[in-house]
């Protein structure tokens, strides 16, 4: 316990699924939030569980003045930021032919461009000993149909993971990631696929997994705080694959 007392920390997409499974279990660990994501009424929900002192800032991942708008927010409630956690993402299925440029636009300016505008903007926050800590996804390294756009702009995170992890170092700044499997939150029905596929989908998943099951947001949120906290010290520019050995295959 209190692994993270008296660290700041800010996490992108921390409304629901992996992004709220983290931000608790960070909470009971004594961190300062702040959560960030689009809607509304899920943000108001994520700060009823997580309690009043948590700050739920409204801002879009994708859109470089909101970005600018989310950093001086944090500026003003915390001045310093310890950890950052860059969940918010976005995810269709689409084959190529019916992926149009602005599915494509809106997969890499929230999973990419995002990503990298928000560390870019909130580099002057960070403070001497920080963690930055990406959602990738194991899409970056297996062929996966109908989700090149998404798989594509995840392989592009591992990269600047690697290659900012050499830059900010001396700074003080750890960069690492978390490459999630198949994991049980509500990104399946945000793929715009009907109920019968989404659900045939899923039992394919889980027999095909080496662990027959689909892993949970709790599991991915314990590894965060292992990147987030002094135990990964040592740990620069690796990307922690949590996927129940689906890779492997």
């Amino acid at each position: 316990m209190n692994r993270l007392k008296e660290k700041n920390v800010l996490i992108t997409g921390g409304t629901s699924g992996i992004g709220l499974a983290t931000a608790k279990l960070f909470k009971d660990e004594g961190a300062s939030l702040i959560i960030t994501g689009r809607d509304p009424e899920g943000l108001a929900r994520a700060q009823q569980e997580l309690g009043i002192e948590t700050l739920a800032i409204c801002s879009d991942a994708s859109d470089i003045s909101a970005i600018e708008s989310l950093v001086e927010q944090v500026r003003a409630r915390f001045g310093t930021i310890d950890v950052l956690l860059l969940n918010a993402g976005a995810a269709k299925a689409a084959p190529i032919e019916h992926v149009s440029e602005s599915l494509f636009d809106e997969i890499m300016n929230t999973n990419f461009k995002g990503v990298f505008f928000t560390i870019q903007k909130a580099l002057p926050l960070f403070s001497s000993n920080a963690s930055i800590i990406v959602t990738t996804s194991i899409t970056n390294q297996l062929g996966s149909p109908n989700f090149s756009t998404y798989g594509a702009s995840k392989a592009a995170l591992r990269s600047i993971v690697k290659s900012l992890a050499l830059e900010l170092i001396e700074r003080g700044i750890r960069v690492n990631a978390i490459s999630p499997g198949p994991i049980a939150t509500p990104i399946f029905d945000r793929f715009g696929l009907p109920a019968e596929v989404v659900k045939a989908v899923k039992g394919e998943i889980e027999r095909k997994s080496p662990i027959k099951r689909f892993g949970t947001p709790d599991e991915i949120a314990k590894v965060a705080l292992f990147l987030a906290s002094d135990d990964s010290a040592y740990v620069v520019g690796e990307e922690i694959v949590v996927d129940g050995g689906m890779s492997l295959l």
